[in-house]
């Protein structure tokens, strides 16, 4: 079973309180003490809830009251005590004559945390923040402690590769061209070529007994384009460019 209600709340007043109300219960409590919060509002004369009345004369109406802004040396004892007891806040208010609870920790959510941060310490802690710089660079997870190296290629490496690859295509062209050159046979084709240059020139003077202006210089020209030709058939090129 829970606690047992304060009172009936059924017909009691909520919100905000009235002066009227702060003078009754001042009055009462002045004059009667304090012996029981439960019977407070009846004897005072408040339809009130008892909680409401010790909460009221705690916080606002009692005489001891300790008003205005925090100095920093009940600060510097508020962090103290907050190191040791935490978020004891009846605890911490004992030490502080006048002050309460509510009071104390509402100062502490609205000043006291963000001081805390700016120095760099941890509200809840109470020890330095480690800071964690963007730029340093991350420790590799290796056991050796070896850094990974990038072998992603580059654009320059692509261009060398595509360099040497043409390199090797014009050095089998040259190689083809080197072999075809050695199996081909010089003397052969220069006896070949100097026949068909003979048989050509004979033929030429024999066809051109008739004409007497013709020179030797004219025999010549011929045979020698005639022997032009026939390289030119031997020698295909075609060979070399596939």
């Amino acid at each position: 079973m829970g606690r047992q209600p304060c009172c009936d709340k059924v017909g009691l007043k909520r919100g905000p309180w009235t002066i009227e109300e702060d003078h009754k219960l001042m009055n009462f409590i002045l004059n009667n003490g304090i012996h029981c919060w439960r019977t407070v509002p009846k004897l005072a004369g408040l339809l009130r809830c008892g909680k409401s009345c010790r909460l009221r004369w705690i916080n606002y109406l009692r005489p001891d009251l300790k008003r205005g802004a925090f100095t920093e040396s009940e600060e510097d004892q508020i962090i103290q005590l907050h190191s040791r007891l935490g978020n004891r806040w009846s605890k911490i208010a004992s030490h502080f004559p006048g002050r309460t609870d509510n009071e104390i920790k509402n100062h502490w959510n609205t000043k006291i945390k963000k001081k805390l941060k700016l120095l760099g310490l941890d509200p809840v802690t109470h020890k330095p923040v480690e800071k964690t710089d963007g730029n340093s660079w991350n420790k590799p997870d290796d056991d050796d402690g070896e850094a990974t190296i990038d072998v992603s290629p580059r654009k320059g490496d692509e261009k060398l590769e595509e360099i040497q690859m043409n390199l090797e295509e014009t050095n089998d062209l040259f190689s083809n061209y080197q072999m075809l050159c050695e199996s081909f046979d010089l003397d052969s084709w220069l006896n070949q070529g100097a026949n068909t240059s003979c048989s050509s020139s004979y033929s030429i003077e024999e066809s051109n007994k008739s004409s007497m202006g013709e020179t030797n210089s004219t025999v010549q020209e011929e045979s020698l384009k005639q022997w032009v030709d026939s390289v030119d058939s031997f020698l295909s090129w075609d060979s070399f460019i596939h």
